[in-house]
């Protein structure tokens, strides 16, 4: 699990395909890879690695099965690409964003980037289907990193998260730009509370349709 608080910008560093596997070779800054071990999780970009080997203090390999690379942004990148990293949270630790579980719900694209003072605000396109879980003042994972919902315009079909400058530091979303593709992780809870509320209602309204007993 991870709290969507990015602790790192690290850069892809070499690609190796091989029988359906792409192995990333990965270059964190110092101290991100401090204890870090062979089978422990990273999420980059939003995406649950394993870790296959720690090759320097600084810099580690990671396993992609082709069924990952076909449904988040991995697939897309290059050397020399930038991405979001989180390590694992540890039993007890703070979370300072919300839970996120690594699993991408789904892949879109950025509409617009707006500076609005010294801040970004940075709308995202989103598929129908996913629409009904999105809401203003609500959490979303993007690329790994947990960011409140500004703005939600469900008829165009896009959202709103807004960046202070530390959080544009501290990411890679300054090099974003209108089209750029996201990974998005859908918050748990609202998806549980909105399908729970969906099915409720449905159930109640296929009651009510029924015959009566006289």
């Amino acid at each position: 699990m991870f709290t969507g608080i990015i602790k790192a910008v690290a850069t892809i560093d070499g690609i190796r395909d091989f029988e359906g596997i792409r192995t990333f070779d990965i270059e964190f800054p110092a101290g991100f890879c401090t204890d870090l071990e062979i089978g422990a999780s990273v999420s980059i970009d939003g995406t649950c690695l394993t870790v296959t080997e720690v090759v320097t203090p600084t810099r580690a390999t990671f396993d992609v099965m082709q069924q990952s690379l076909d449904v988040t942004t991995l697939g897309l990148y290059t050397q020399g690409s930038r991405v979001n990293a989180e390590r694992a949270s540890k039993e007890g630790a703070e979370i300072g964003g919300h839970v996120l579980s690594g699993h991408i719900d789904f892949c879109t694209t950025v509409n617009q980037v707006r500076q609005v003072e010294a801040n970004y605000a940075i709308r995202i396109n989103v598929p129908q289907t996913w629409l009904r879980y999105i809401f203003a003042k609500g959490y979303i994972a993007i690329n790994g990193a947990s960011l409140t919902i500004s703005e939600v315009n469900k008829t165009e079909g896009w959202f709103e998260v807004c960046l202070i400058p530390e959080t544009r530091r501290a990411t890679v979303f300054e090099d974003k730009q209108a089209d750029s593709p996201l990974n998005i992780e859908i918050d748990r809870t609202t998806q549980v509370i909105v399908d729970t509320v969906e099915r409720i209602m449905a159930e109640k309204l296929a009651s009510d349709l029924l015959p009566q007993p006289h």
